[in-house]
């Protein structure tokens, strides 16, 4: 078994088309399809303070729960 590496694209009728090199002879092949996922879209800018108010830690917060 052999496996080379093709770039292609999918056109608008979900279709691929492959053009294998010419030293390739007429025989069976298997084809695996892998995507490359598609970037998220870039995530929007911080903003420093835009929590402010929203956000409320209790005074004895750093205390120590128990005393040994």
């Amino acid at each position: 078994m052999q496996a080379i590496e093709l770039q292609a694209t999918i056109d608008e009728n979900h279709q691929i088309h492959l053009q294998l090199p010419d030293d390739y002879p007429p025989q069976v092949a298997k084809v695996i399809v892998l995507l490359e996922t598609i970037s998220a879209p870039p995530l929007k800018k911080r903003q420093f303070g835009q929590f402010k108010g929203k956000i409320h830690i209790a005074d004895d917060f750093n205390d120590e729960f128990c005393s040994i």
